[in-house]
């Protein structure tokens, strides 16, 4: 039997999320000059289109490389590839590649599944008002403009909420869920989708929804309102323009 040397891990290679296929293919096309300095790519819709794939992939992909100095986002205008792309591309060795983010559509989709039953159960267990959740509320209710405060006191809210369950593993699992909402590309685009007047007051008067309802006792009343928050939010972050 031939013997290999152990000089390395031998680690199964991890499948590229379909955001980061889509994001290779972009870069591809900038590196060969398919795609020049300061050209305007074709809007989500039509790359989606184009690419096969669906749109909320696309702008996964498209904040990605905006993140990365690939790509300019423009508000009112569109996505453009920077001035500099071709020399970023072209100094960048193969290991030099961008830390991979999870997929916002993948987050969005456990988190609809998971949240609203951590909704139910917390109002079946917990007793009454909660003050780390009213802390929490009130700060987004001050700071609908300040992203970085906004922004962390949403995660810490849906963690409060595991808290309330008793259960470890809920616990966990809602930290872990906390953390990826902390990763850059689901942040760019959180903020892109909060950007408009109001949807950030929308989203805390959802929190306040769902608060109320697990004060109350009410499972049914916070489970409902839960899914309809995290459609609202899958909404605003992968289909609205």
């Amino acid at each position: 039997m031939i013997q290999f040397a152990d000089r390395t891990a031998w680690a199964p290679l991890d499948r590229p999320q379909r955001y980061e296929r889509i994001a290779s293919r972009l870069a591809g096309d900038i590196r060969a000059g398919r795609l020049a300095p300061g050209e305007r790519l074709p809007s989500e819709r039509d790359l989606a289109r184009r690419l096969a794939v669906g749109r909320a992939s696309v702008r996964e992909a498209l904040a990605a490389l905006a993140l990365d100095g690939l790509l300019e986002t423009r508000p009112g205008s569109g996505s453009f590839v920077a001035t500099d792309a071709p020399a970023r591309l072209a100094a960048r060795r193969p290991a030099d590649a961008p830390p991979r983010d999870a997929s916002p559509s993948d987050l969005l989709e456990t988190r609809m599944l998971v949240e609203p039953h951590v909704a139910r159960l917390a109002a079946a267990r917990a007793a009454g008002a909660d003050a780390e959740a009213e802390r929490l509320l009130d700060v987004m209710d001050a700071r609908p403009d300040d992203r970085a405060a906004w922004n962390d006191a949403d995660r810490r809210f849906h963690h409060r909420l595991a808290a309330l369950t008793g259960n470890v593993v809920l616990i966990a699992l809602a930290g872990h869920i906390a953390a990826l909402m902390d990763q850059p590309l689901w942040q760019r685009l959180r903020d892109d989708s909060i950007a408009q007047p109001g949807r950030a007051r929308i989203h805390t008067a959802e929190h306040r929804l769902i608060y109320a309802a697990v004060a109350d006792g009410d499972g049914e009343a916070a489970e409902f309102h839960a899914s309809r928050h995290l459609e609202r939010v899958r909404r605003y972050m992968t289909l609205d323009g």
